[in-house]
């Protein structure tokens, strides 16, 4: 990603250097085991491969924009990255992947059995993590969002391949597997900082708006995006036969011969050479590339419009240009 696009992502992380550097450091204390020395392997694999620790900021961020200034901030912060590095783990093993983050996936380099046990250690870090902020109301938040995230990636298996799949489902989808931990990750920061409810409320929203639009951003990447800054390649969910929203949008627009060839390439699994460019194609045709950029857009915006509830300051600012720069990547 070019520099100019991450300069919103870096502001945050400069101005959250110090709670930062607290959560990489707890991070790797936890992911430690004493008897099975796989389990830091596998995990440094993942969680030092460069990820931005976009959902840690957030817990970070919303809390310290509410005014917290005790511990436990930290502890939440490294319990949302496990639960996504864990959720990353089991993924890859689920679609088969060989690539996270521009490098061989954890399931390639091991096997499966490890990919999924290892995410099993990092969800029961997680809760352990919870447990020790003392609060009820986080671990009913985390707890919570960990449930819907298993939920979203089952909807996804089970209306995997089925062109018929509307948008409503998808939305279901995206806010199951990306937005909840996003709203967990800023709500839960709210609460530890004792925040009022509206402020929890507007912290919430924004995060599920802000993970709606990344995911949307993320979708159309793999059409759009470059594979050396994206980490992936381009038309791997065409390939995996993926429902997203602009192959859902080109479907819908489709005459009696596209739906056939949809019908055959992600339906049927029957791909052929030249498939991903006429897919490309028909989605320029109906302009459901366009569209799906336009609606990313429009959630990025809900989530900046949240913000306004909450005290004006730097913080709030970055969290601003942040929603921005989730949709710049489309850039």
């Amino acid at each position: 990603m070019d520099k100019e696009i991450g300069r919103p992502h870096d502001a945050l992380a400069a101005r959250l250097a110090d709670d930062l550097a607290q959560v990489n450091s707890l991070i790797r204390t936890r992911m430690a085991s004493e008897h099975a020395p796989r389990i830091p392997e596998v995990t440094a694999h993942l969680v030092e491969a460069g990820g931005k620790r976009l959902r840690p900021m957030l817990t970070l961020a919303a809390a310290r924009l509410c005014g917290y200034d005790g511990p436990y901030h930290v502890h939440l912060a490294a319990t949302v990255e496990f639960i996504h590095t864990a959720t990353l783990l089991h993924d890859d093993v689920v679609d088969e992947s060989a690539q996270r983050r521009g490098r061989p996936s954890a399931n390639l380099l091991w096997d499966n059995q490890s990919s999924v046990l290892v995410g099993d250690y990092l969800f029961a870090r997680a809760f352990q993590l919870m447990v020790e902020c003392g609060s009820l109301q986080v671990l009913d938040i985390l707890a919570n969002a960990s449930a819907t995230i298993a939920e979203g990636e089952v909807l996804q298996l089970s209306v995997a391949q089925k062109i018929d799949t509307p948008e409503d489902t998808y939305l279901q989808v995206v806010r199951g597997k990306t937005a909840a931990l996003f709203s967990a990750a800023t709500e839960a920061g709210a609460v530890i900082a004792g925040a009022s409810e509206a402020h929890i409320t507007a912290l919430r929203d924004y995060g599920d708006a802000l993970g709606i639009a990344f995911q949307m951003a993320d979708d159309l990447l793999d059409y759009q995006g470059q594979a050396g800054k994206t980490g992936k390649n381009i038309g791997d969910d065409f390939r995996e036969r993926k429902l997203t929203l602009p192959v859902i949008r080109a479907i819908a627009a489709a005459d009696t011969v596209e739906r056939e060839f949809w019908q055959r390439t992600i339906g049927r699994g029957r791909q052929e050479e030249g498939d991903l460019d006429e897919a490309l194609r028909l989605m320029g045709r109906h302009g459901s590339l366009d569209s799906t950029r336009a609606t990313a857009q429009d959630w990025a915006a809900k989530a900046r419009r949240n913000l306004l509830a909450l005290p004006e300051g730097a913080l709030r600012d970055n969290l601003s240009d942040l929603a921005e720069y989730v949709v710049a990547r489309l850039s």
